[in-house]
């Protein structure tokens, strides 16, 4: 099981969920900034699909799977 320890900026991911980008991959390009400055449980990847360049999604460590890192 992955942690969020071992989650870093630049990983490349599989994306479990949700189901409009299941099964794509993505690169983490940081964790999620919460206003009051506590530690989110998200991370912000960015799909890598070339249909759709900028598509960007806010998702927990159990919706995706760390393939290689950095």
């Amino acid at each position: 099981m992955q942690n969020s320890e071992d989650i870093q900026v630049g990983d490349r991911v599989l994306i479990l969920s949700p189901s409009y980008v299941a099964g794509k991959y993505g690169v983490v390009l940081s964790r999620e900034s919460r206003s009051d400055n506590q530690a989110s449980q998200r991370w912000l990847i960015q799909v890598e699909d070339v249909d759709s360049p900028n598509i960007v999604v806010s998702l927990v460590l159990d919706e995706f799977v760390l393939i290689s890192p950095q």
